[in-house]
């Protein structure tokens, strides 16, 4: 892709949307699919522009075959992948004409995409994973860059699981808002949008963007938190395959390239709402899930909450150990019966008797070179906290800007945005808080005196 490709793609993104109502996010994310290799399902009832956003896509793209086509449970494969050819018949052969049919057209709209049945399924499933055809005995590639499914409702049986998975990006389609609903009055007709050639995307720059998204770096907290938000999905069972991480992290990475950044970022999260859910009401629990965690950069909230709980039950037993006290000459003490401490063994019970005494114990006196490790350690994790949280600040000044000029993710998400990052900051100083409870606690703690020559190191 020449020059950059950011500013390309955020005209050309704008161009797409002009003149649509409340379809901005249905845009983005089938420019997205597109250039990720994905696929985009708009679900939601009729009239609502799914068919459009298809239209519309195809103008993205220089010399783009295009095909759409109405599914019902009396489809055959005929109707997708062209009828089979009398002259191959005539040789023993049984081909397909896919001339103007799906195998040949490098957009498709598929409308009730549910609705196919089990003799076009198993061809869909390869041509939209594989963006291959079998063609009788032969398995033909096919230009496929990406599909729009669209369907009125949710898959309903398990033969039909794969096929939904295979919808990486998925999007309920309302009808437009009140607020919106004067300017939708005020269209006029559904013109197809005017893409500038120069904008129009080609083979090659399709190419550029893939192989550049292979480069982009997925840092250690991007890692974390999908780790988390596994995690999370699994506790909230919403089921995500393994194959759907997988692309869910080649689209963050594709994501990132296209906004100019050789990394993946938290705002490229945002993307996540649209991937994961099977049903609509996981959409808006995945996007709390994200916004609550905004705050997120050297290193992931939990693993910070974990690592000072650590801390604080390790002092705790630190605390509370108890060993036998000694005096001044090293002896070790016991409990006389007079209640004072007495170096010898042996007293007398009420009778006379001889009688063992009881170790007299105290707090336990720590080693020096342990006590100074755990402080060099819990100062280590204060500093890098104390980083975590000049981040948010940093991620908060920036904040607005950065959601501008993020190529995919809505402004509207400034403010919610904002507030996750203020809860993120006050979460973190709290830590700091309690982390600092520990640093003191190990600073008083009982030690035994320092021996000549005795360093500093051999704990962890």
């Amino acid at each position: 892709m020449d020059g950059a490709p950011t500013d390309r793609l955020r005209r050309l993104r704008d161009a797409l949307t002009e003149g649509l109502v409340e379809r901005d996010v249905a845009v983005r994310l089938a420019l997205l699919a597109a250039l990720a290799g994905e696929h985009l399902l708009l679900v939601g009832p009729p009239g609502t522009a799914k068919s459009l956003i298809a239209r519309r896509l195809r103008h993205a793209f220089k010399d783009a075959t295009c095909f759409e086509r109405l599914l019902t449970r009396f489809s055959v494969p005929e109707e997708l992948f062209g009828p089979l050819s009398i002259k191959g018949l005539e040789e023993d052969r049984y081909e397909r004409l896919t001339e103007s049919y799906l195998p040949t057209a490098s957009i498709a709209f598929l409308d009730e995409i549910f609705k196919a049945n089990s003799a076009i399924l198993n061809a869909l499933l390869t041509l939209l994973n594989e963006r291959e055809f079998d063609n009788g005995a032969r398995r033909e590639e096919t230009p496929l860059v990406a599909v729009v499914g669209a369907s009125n409702e949710l898959p309903e049986g398990e033969e039909l699981d794969a096929l939904f998975d295979r919808f990486l990006l998925r999007l309920h389609v309302d009808p437009v808002s009140k607020d919106a609903f004067p300017d939708l009055l005020e269209m006029r007709g559904d013109a197809a949008p005017e893409v500038p050639e120069d904008l129009r995307l080609t083979e090659n720059d399709l190419a550029a963007v893939r192989k550049g998204a292979e480069d982009v770096l997925v840092p250690d907290d991007v890692t974390g938190l999908l780790c988390d938000l596994r995690e999370w999905c699994g506790a909230e069972e919403i089921p995500v395959s393994d194959r759907r991480w997988r692309k869910v992290l080649k689209l963050l990475q594709t994501s990132a390239w296209t906004c100019g950044r050789d990394a993946v970022s938290i705002w490229d999260f945002w993307l996540l709402q649209h991937c994961l859910w099977s049903k609509p009401e996981d959409r808006e629990k995945t996007h709390e899930w994200y916004a609550s965690r905004v705050g997120a950069a050297t290193e992931e909230p939990s693993r910070l909450v974990r690592m000072v709980r650590v801390w604080e039950e390790r002092f705790q037993k630190d605390k509370g150990d108890r060993s036998q006290r000694r005096n001044k000459s090293g002896r070790l003490l016991y409990a006389g019966e007079d209640g004072k401490d007495t170096p010898h063994k042996k007293g007398q019970d009420m009778y006379g008797r001889e009688i063992d005494l009881p170790p007299a114990m105290g707090p336990r006196k720590h080693e020096p070179v342990y006590i100074q490790d755990c402080l060099r350690q819990l100062e280590k994790h204060r500093a890098n906290m104390d980083a975590h949280k000049d981040e948010i600040g940093k991620r908060n000044e920036t904040l607005e800007n950065d959601i501008r000029e993020h190529l995919w993710v809505m402004d509207d998400f400034t403010e919610r945005a904002s507030q996750g990052l203020a809860k993120a900051r006050d979460d973190i100083e709290k830590l700091l808080e309690q982390l600092e409870k520990v640093i003191k606690g190990y600073d008083k703690l009982p030690q035994k005196e320092k021996e000549p020559g005795l360093s500093g190191e051999g704990y962890s």
